[in-house]
């Protein structure tokens, strides 16, 4: 057990420095593009090869990872976002609007592999250091997958609070040179701390193997959808833009998005002692994920009206939202995120795992493209109205979650 814990510690230090600088590069990117007074759909568009690359990046890498290990994927994932780093600190001053944006999107491109490679290697490797330590202990399970949930999303808003310093102490490529030595430091401790073969195992020989998983993850795939798909759609545009319209400087857009992320990251951390947890791993977690997707549900419905009615203090209202939102919505992607692993096999977890995140980067891409679009069409009541659509198919997808997995099914998966 103690091996077991080293590992999930230096998988989760590694992740937590992958994660402080993508947070700070989409900071950078925003705010960057944004003085150069590009529109909110257009930056919008720049994030959508990111989130797009992330559907493939996570099937493959979920099967790379079980077919070359974990810690190699890992390096691959940390080598890759070097390398995005340095493609987009390449960006010319001098180029064209279309240029400049055709190159930005390549290099977020790669970023977005990037991400998705290292997120599937590291949250696999939860499953596999607990599965090594030869006690199938769910609750310590849910604390591991929960601490390294929510201490990621933390890091990830004081990412966005790096961003902004970095971009105004270095300038835009300064930043990045600094974020890829920093990574460089990272890969390091990565290749001389973890077993090379960690997670190694006998992967899938055909693309009908390597979708065909057991109904538990097939549904939460399908609930994961549409979860990130609601936060995103009003989120990535809509939130920010809505706050900038009603006098926000970008500087208090900026922040409270970075302290939302990370009160939404701390909540995460906490979903254990929130969620109460069973002896068998599921018997009072899945009712739990149909109970919180239902009252998500509610919050963009209530939002909606707000917006409609066009109550007074419309903003802080809007506010006030989004804490209960991000709320809700932690304690869903942790109890989602647990079982994930609670229903995969420990032999293909790679595989498993790849195979849900790449439904989690379809629900970014989906997201991220609908809000723009919903927010140019009808403001944020569209970008509102279609979270909460969302959020009701999550809900329904939720219904027909397996309380109980055969062992069986676990191992051939």
């Amino acid at each position: 057990m103690q091996h077991a814990a080293r590992n999930y510690a230096i998988v989760t230090a590694a992740y937590w420095g992958f994660t402080l600088t993508d947070g700070a590069l989409r900071m950078l990117v925003l705010l960057h593009f944004y003085r150069l007074g590009y529109s909110p759909f257009t930056l919008a568009f720049l994030f959508l090869l990111y989130e797009a690359a992330g559907i493939l990046a996570n099937l493959i890498g979920g099967w790379l990872a079980t077919r070359y290990g974990i810690t190699r994927m890992l390096t691959v994932g940390l080598t890759t976002q070097i390398l995005g780093f340095s493609v987009l600190s390449m960006l010319n001053p001098t180029w064209t609007v279309a240029m400049s944006v055709a190159w930005v999107v390549l290099a977020q491109g790669i970023c977005g592999v990037a991400k998705d490679l290292t997120k599937t290697a590291s949250k696999s490797a939860i499953k596999v250091t607990q599965a090594a330590a030869k006690e199938q202990d769910n609750g310590q399970l849910f604390k591991w997958v929960a601490w390294f949930t929510g201490s990621k999303n933390a890091m990830k808003g004081f990412g966005f609070f790096l961003g902004g310093v970095l971009l105004q102490t270095l300038g835009f490529q300064g930043s990045l040179w600094l974020m890829a030595g920093l990574l460089a430091v990272v890969l390091l401790g990565v290749v001389t701390s973890l077993p090379t073969m960690m997670g190694k195992s006998k992967a899938s020989k055909s693309a009908k193997e390597l979708f065909a998983k057991n109904a538990g993850i097939n549904g939460l795939a399908a609930a994961r959808v549409v979860l990130f798909g609601a936060r995103d759609v009003w989120f990535v545009v809509g939130v920010p833009v809505f706050l900038y319209s009603q006098g926000w400087n970008f500087t208090m857009v900026g922040g409270f998005l970075a302290a939302w992320t990370i009160g939404y990251g701390l909540v995460q951390a906490l979903a254990p002692n929130i969620v109460k947890r069973s002896a068998d791993g599921l018997s009072t977690e899945v009712p739990a994920a149909r109970l919180w997707s239902a009252l998500l549900a509610l919050v963009p419905m209530g939002l909606a009206a707000a917006v409609l009615l066009d109550v007074p203090h419309l903003q802080w209202v809007v506010v006030v939202g989004l804490g209960l939102f991000g709320v809700a919505f932690a304690v869903n992607s942790s109890v989602h995120s647990y079982l994930v692993l609670a229903y995969a096999g420990s032999e293909k977890a790679a595989e498993d795992v790849g195979f849900y995140y790449a439904a989690n980067a379809l629900g970014r891409f989906m997201g991220t493209l609908m809000s723009g679009l919903l927010y140019q069409w009808g403001g944020l009541l569209y970008a509102l109205l279609g979270s909460a659509l969302m959020l009701v198919l999550c809900w329904l997808f939720t219904l027909y979650l397996p309380v109980k997995v055969e062992r069986a099914v676990l191992a051939a998966s």
